[in-house]
């Protein structure tokens, strides 16, 4: 597992994928969003940030992934100006990303880049904060953001910005496959709001209890997903990765959040090494052998940021 590596004024940190072991939506909320419940998970496919310091107020972004803007629109540089105005704060930082998860692919890349980006920062410029605040934060900027703040397994709620730790699930050897297939997270809500999904009786304001709990464990058992038959209906190359998964020898296969990703679940690592061996022929999906990752490895791996993470 990968850790922090720092010297004075630079150090990387890595920034970690997340899956969703199960995701329903319940309905529309009257501020427009959409109600979740959602169980997030942690996986050690991981982007990596590279921090400096230098000597003027210049925020640089370097990326040498041709799909990643390095301008105001990178949720990292938006994260870097959100610290900033909090805290009114003067100082620049060169922040090199490394990509290694897809973008688009329903895997948290750009959130878990983003929410990593306030916590180096915090550590680079000094800010007295807290896990309260800077996942306050991260919720302004997207709403997979406030999880990496958590790590582990989480219970996600409300429009999944409001994470509820859960007991971390046993290590699991997982296969994620990107297609080379561009979902709209918008186009996909649109497909999901049919007249059954926005029914009053449907509900859309459930406290946190221990049944809850239970609930969201029985969710990440069954790999529930609303959004899987509306994405395999508009693209069918994720229906054909996610039955290859399950034809190479996954016990169980899912779509993580609304995609283009899915995943494998295999009860060895040579089976998921098998598997993987298998799906090297489709060289237009990427293919990623992987394991969950539990909270208590979330924080080491993220030192010396851990204070701010749940």
């Amino acid at each position: 597992m990968l850790s922090a590596r720092s010297t004075a004024n630079s150090f990387t940190l890595p920034a970690y994928a997340k899956i969703n072991l199960g995701l329903r939506v319940l309905g529309r909320r009257p501020d427009g969003y959409h109600e979740l419940r959602t169980v997030f998970q942690t996986i050690t496919l991981h982007d990596e940030l590279i921090f400096n310091a230098t000597d003027d107020d210049h925020i640089e972004l370097v990326c040498a992934a041709p799909d990643v803007p390095t301008d105001e629109s990178n949720l990292v540089h938006r994260a870097a100006v959100a610290l900033r105005e909090r805290f009114k704060l003067q100082q620049g930082a060169c922040i090199e990303i490394l990509k290694r998860i897809p973008t688009g692919g329903g895997l948290g890349g750009g959130s878990s880049d983003a929410a990593v980006a306030l916590l180096g920062l915090a550590h680079l410029w000094q800010v007295n904060t807290d896990h309260r605040e800077l996942s306050a934060l991260g919720a302004q900027l997207g709403a997979d953001v406030p999880f990496f703040f958590t790590g582990g397994t989480a219970f996600g709620t409300g429009r999944g910005t409001e994470i509820h730790p859960l007991e971390d699930q046993p290590k699991t050897h997982l296969l994620v496959v990107t297609p080379q297939v561009k979902i709209s997270t918008s186009e996909a809500y649109k497909a999901l709001s049919a007249p059954a999904l926005t029914k009053p009786d449907r509900p859309v304001n459930v406290p946190i209890s221990r049944m809850e709990a239970d609930a969201a464990r029985a969710l990440a058992c069954e790999l529930t997903n609303d959004f899987a038959p509306v994405i395999f209906g508009l693209q069918p190359e994720i229906a054909r990765a996610h039955a290859a998964l399950l034809q190479a020898g996954a016990r169980a296969a899912a779509l993580s959040g609304s995609g283009a990703s899915v995943f494998g679940i295999f009860d060895s690592q040579a089976a998921q090494a098998q598997a993987a061996s298998t799906l090297q022929t489709e060289t237009d999906w990427q293919t990623f052998a992987c394991a969950t990752l539990t909270r208590a490895e979330y924080k080491r791996a993220l030192r010396p940021c851990a204070a701010q993470i749940l």
